[in-house]
């Protein structure tokens, strides 16, 4: 059983963990300071987290941070406010990134790399340019109508070509974000990532 001193004094870690890499980011350049003068951790936490964790979702930040919500909607607002992080709609998610560092069309693929389905089928296509519909089905064990649900998805936004079979749009602006956010999504994409140097060149 965990003691609630614990949890708090993990809570606290975390929030120092990333706090750090908050502080070094261009939230320094901003009056980050609550109603006694001195800086907020909660929101250099943020900050940092979503430097590491681009395209995370509100819940992924607040769950992740162990912050309240009403919190964590004040400071991702006052990041937003103050132009260190950029919010993009993705369904019914918004997702964030930090601010001026990502092109359009690289936070729609981290919005969706940030989804286990898509990521795995990104993933697949990136180590097998000739895969089809029921080999990514049986390497993510899913049905085949999930795949080709999420493939028109990619298909629309960009990532995925279904003109001959499948491919990805972009590989390179793919494994390059897969390989630099590794830690952020899964062990697959870690395995992944060690695997770049031979795909980096990859050209469907």
């Amino acid at each position: 059983m965990v003691e609630p001193g614990n949890v708090d004094e993990n809570k606290r870690a975390t929030l120092r963990r990333f706090a750090v890499m908050g502080a070094a980011t261009p939230l320094a350049k901003f009056a980050d300071t609550d109603r006694t003068g001195e800086r907020s951790e909660a929101r250099d936490a943020i900050a940092g987290y979503v430097t590491t964790t681009p395209g995370a979702h509100f819940s992924k930040v607040r769950d992740d941070l162990q912050l309240g919500t009403g919190e964590t909607q004040h400071h991702l607002r006052q990041l937003v406010e103050a132009s260190v992080v950029e919010s993009h709609r993705d369904g019914d998610y918004r997702r964030f990134f930090p601010a001026g560092q990502f092109s359009a069309f690289e936070q729609v693929a981290l919005s969706y790399l940030r989804r286990e389905t898509p990521r795995g089928m990104l993933i697949e296509l990136l180590r097998n340019p000739d895969a089809t519909g029921s080999d990514l089905a049986s390497a993510l064990d899913v049905s085949r109508p999930t795949v080709s649900k999420y493939a028109a998805d990619l298909d629309e936004k960009g990532l995925l070509s279904r003109e001959d079979g499948y491919a990805a749009r972009h590989p390179e602006t793919l494994i390059t974000l897969l390989v630099r956010y590794a830690d952020s999504f899964d062990a697959n994409a870690e395995q992944f990532a060690g695997e770049a140097a031979e795909l980096i060149s990859f050209d469907p």
